[in-house]
């Protein structure tokens, strides 16, 4: 039969991923970094993915499709949840008997994991109000501290999902909000990029969230002065440049920012 259906451009797909969600009935999965339409009788051709994609990827077109199959939906929906649920009676088990030996054992089992404690580092000007930790040089392997490389690191936490919202390290913070994998890709980045922000590091793809919530509440109760975005080439990485964009947007605020795109191999693109 021909009727009314969704069209995705996976030339201009950017691989964010957020269509997929955006899709109740489940017709829209990731293959190999893009959205492609892998159940044609999944789509109800009513387009709650395309509002949903941040680079216009997705149209209707008028074509020759199998109808649109509610119940097959319905059974598939069905399915995930049982999936869902089975799994998350799992993970409940599974920690129920694992909480004894956390409580005995585990260093943050009486309040707060002392790795994710913000403190402010050496790499920049500590700023009031902040744990400072002391970094001295050493030349163990024959070399000189003047002739090492120096971490230019101002703060801890640097993941997206561990930082506070509010921290006095963000007032007044020229923000660096990177993609994990650009660091290792970019021989310079702690001269270029680190030095003098404050860093944020995420993979959308691995993390398998949406940071643009907690990037709104950073943006919107901080004293944040700029916004640079460094990602990688690969598709995944738009991801971590949309959810800034978006968190910009719903935050209120006018905050210059810019994107910047490394290749694999550690050139800037843009």
């Amino acid at each position: 039969m021909k009727r009314t259906i969704i069209k995705i451009d996976r030339e201009r797909c950017n691989g964010c991923g957020l269509c997929a969600k955006a899709c109740h009935e489940g017709a829209i999965g990731m293959v190999d970094g893009k959205a492609m339409l892998l159940r044609e009788d999944y789509c109800d051709g009513m387009g709650d993915c395309l509002p949903a994609c941040p680079v216009n990827a997705i149209t209707f077109e008028e074509r020759e499709a199998p109808a649109y199959d509610a119940e097959a939906v319905k059974r598939a929906q069905a399915q995930k949840n049982a999936q869902k649920t089975a799994h998350a009676q799992h993970v409940a088990q599974e920690n129920a008997a694992a909480e004894p030996v956390k409580k005995a054992s585990s260093p943050c089992a009486n309040g707060g994991c002392p790795g994710s404690a913000a403190m402010a580092l050496g790499g920049n000007t500590p700023r009031p109000g902040m744990m400072t930790m002391k970094r001295e040089s050493t030349d163990g392997d024959g070399g000189t501290p003047a002739e090492k490389s120096q971490s230019m690191l101002s703060q801890w936490p640097v993941q997206i999902k561990l930082v506070p919202v509010k921290a006095p390290f963000f007032d007044g913070a020229d923000l660096l909000v990177a993609a994990d994998c650009a660091a290792y890709a970019y021989a310079d980045f702690h001269r270029e990029f680190i030095r003098g922000r404050i860093t944020l590091i995420g993979c959308p793809k691995l993390d398998d969230v949406d940071y643009s919530e907690k990037l709104t509440a950073i943006f919107a109760e901080n004293d944040i002065r700029s916004v640079t975005v460094v990602r990688m080439e690969v598709p995944c990485c738009g991801g971590i440049e949309n959810a800034v964009k978006r968190a910009l947007k719903m935050s209120g605020k006018r905050i210059p920012s810019q994107v910047i795109t490394s290749s694999r191999t550690g050139e800037i693109l843009d």
